[in-house]
């Protein structure tokens, strides 16, 4: 069991000496050069009208590419640097890799060009340690660009302000710093799934401290260094607790105007800055003594990520479409099964386990699925799915023949006003009982039925929590009743209508799980069974006992495959999961979840497939 606990880092708030210490002369041979960017050999690499250049400590030069270029940043790589250059004359991305051993500088593939012009661009690296371009125009038009595999794709498109110059990303935070000339600096969420995030770091006069905007940027450990506009005045801003804070500035000599440049070299809580106040101004050096802040989070459970196998078609229709998952198992061929999903525009959808969409039912607006098999009702044996419908607060029921196909059997009505999730429950004796809720905190708990050859339901009782539930699951093993309120956290009661029971907070919202408390499903395994919620405040899944006491066994995120060209999942919605033998990738069962945003490139939404032995083995699971 991964044990939480509670951290912090002692904040400092002097962010440089208030007299600059003499900094390492910087070689001559960067004098004609328009950006520069520091190696880890203490070298450089230099930008100029020439091309790219390599140098030595000394200045000596080693290697030279040629090429018209502009917008250099620089990512740690296997043979030593990866270095992209924006070609002044194509519009387009060229990477190149810096052989610090050999002294050489090796071009890749360049990337297409974007459909506008290059105003900056800059890497990222995320958590798994996969390469990003971000390529943003004069207009605020951006794309994001996976770099790793064996060809670049588009991750997606999205919005910056216009009359960007200069972006960095800092990769430890997942955050894209771009800076607006004429108005400030922004920090945006660099990672693609999710929804989109931005502060304002630094804004010109009145909004803020800047000269009429923001120029050169540069990252520093736990922080960033820009100049204003006109290049005049030196920032420097850290990150405490996930926001941005002035940390100090300082006028720099010399005239400013157009063109500055800044780089930086760190060493522990040493700075080295090379910069250029203005396009026909010589590189100048200066050191600062710098102590980063990055208080820690309440969270000290670490995130695992897993890859998912493959996903489903798109959704037909835009939008927040996609919600809810169930799994049906086919009755003699596991490779035959079926995930059925809910498109809250459109009706239920079934997917083979390829992912190919095969079956639509356009029945309405339907949120939460599930499903249960061999349903025993007045003599007859059922597959049957159950869903919410939020056109008429409705429960629908759909009969699943021995194919995998759905068809609609029945519509029940229930007096709620909001209609939200709903989760089945089939006791001892085959019968079958729904949960039913409401956006107010409503539960109507119905016994589904049949007699004259009609599916009839009759409600047992009703019972509430404080605020929005969505998710729920029943064990049929156990007898318990697992919900989850969005903004509190997952409770545990019995199913049985006659063993009515308080409920009782297993996992409040907290180190483990961040609201909203979304999807939920129950794993059996041969030596344990596991409860799995979406925590998708933080788009993550929490794995916990799913017997008293519930401990938590891990979380972990769902990243990108890159070599099925499958994204990652962010802000799921629902999930279900199978213990199963589905055979190839599945032979320990699979989990579903909705993802919310769908990236690489964007479309609608989906489903995305993981196995579950790839989740067991990243969390140690039995």
């Amino acid at each position: 069991m991964i044990q939480s606990a509670i951290g912090a880092l002692l904040a400092s708030s002097a962010a440089m000496a208030a007299t600059p210490a003499p900094a390492p002369a910087l070689p001559s041979a960067l004098a004609n050069a328009a950006e520069v960017a520091p190696l880890p050999d203490g070298g450089w690499l230099a930008l100029d009208k020439n091309g790219l250049r390599l140098l030595d400590a000394g200045g000596a030069q080693r290697a030279q590419f040629p090429i018209r270029a502009r917008h250099l940043d620089t990512r740690s790589h296997a043979e030593g640097v990866l270095a992209v250059v924006v070609d002044s004359n194509t519009e387009r991305a060229q990477p190149l890799v810096v052989n610090l051993a050999r002294g050489t500088l090796n071009a890749l593939p360049a990337l297409p060009a974007p459909g506008f012009d290059v105003e900056a661009s800059c890497l990222y690296r995320d958590a798994q340690r996969i390469d990003h371009l971000f390529l943003i125009g004069k207009d605020g038009q951006s794309e994001q660009w996976l770099l790793s595999g064996a060809q670049y794709r588009p991750v997606r498109k999205l919005a910056l302000p216009p009359h960007v110059k200069h972006c960095r990303v800092d990769d430890a935070s997942n955050t894209l710093l771009a800076a607006e000339s004429d108005f400030g600096l922004w920090a945006y969420r660099a990672d693609a799934e999710g929804s989109g995030q931005r502060q304002a770091v630094a804004l010109r006069a009145p909004y803020g401290k800047l000269t009429g905007g923001a120029g050169a940027l540069s990252l520093l450990p736990g922080g960033a260094a820009l100049l204003d506009k006109d290049g005049a005045k030196l920032h420097l801003f850290r990150q405490r607790g996930g926001h941005w804070e002035a940390a100090g500035s300082q006028q720099l000599a010399g005239k400013g105007g157009k063109g500055n440049a800044l780089a930086a070299r760190a060493s522990g809580n040493a700075v080295s800055l090379a910069y250029k106040t203005a396009e026909s101004t010589p590189w100048q050096a200066r050191a600062l003594t710098w102590t980063s802040s990055q208080a820690l989070a309440d969270v000290a459970i670490p995130f695992a990520i897993v890859e998912p196998r493959t996903q489903t078609d798109p959704m037909e229709r835009q939008g927040d479409a996609a919600d809810d998952p169930a799994i049906w198992l086919h009755p003699t061929n596991p490779a035959a099964s079926r995930v059925f999903g809910t498109n809250k525009k459109q009706g239920l959808l079934a997917y083979d386990l390829r992912g190919k969409q095969t079956q639509l039912l356009e029945s309405g607006r339907l949120n939460n699925v599930d499903i249960r098999q061999n349903v025993l009702l007045a003599g007859e044996r059922f597959d049957l799915a159950a869903a919410t419908r939020r056109d008429d607060n409705t429960l629908m029921l759909f009969t699943i023949d021995a194919k995998g196909d759905a068809a609609e059997a029945a519509v029940f009505s229930t007096t709620l006003e909001k209609i939200y999730g709903m989760c089945l429950y089939q006791p001892p004796g085959g019968a079958l009982e729904a949960f039913v809720n409401d956006k107010d905190g409503r539960y109507q708990h119905y016994r589904i039925e049949r007699s004259e050859g009609r599916f009839r339901a009759a409600l047992l009782r009703s019972f509430a929590v404080a605020s929005q539930p969505e998710g729920c699951v029943a064990d049929d093993r156990s007898g318990r009743l697992f919900i989850g309120e969005e903004k509190l956290g997952v409770w545990s009661t019995v199913a049985s209508a006659a063993k009515a029971e308080p409920l009782r907070m297993i996992l409040p919202v907290g180190p483990a799980l961040k609201a909203d408390v979304e999807g939920m499903a129950l794993y059996h395994g041969e030596k344990a069974s596991y409860l799995i919620v979406s925590s998708q405040g933080d788009n993550s899944y929490v794995v916990l006992d799913a017997a008293a006491p519930h401990a938590v066994r891990g979380r972990f995120r769902i990243g990108m495959n890159v070599a099925a060209g499958v994204d990652g999942a962010s802000e799921t919605d629902g999930l279900d999961v199978t213990s199963a033998n589905l055979g190839g990738p599945y032979t320990k069962g699979m989990l579903v979840v909705q993802d919310g945003y769908k990236r690489l490139p964007d479309g609608p939404q989906n489903f995305k497939y993981v196995a579950w032995d790839d989740i067991a083995r990243a969390l140690n699971l039995r």
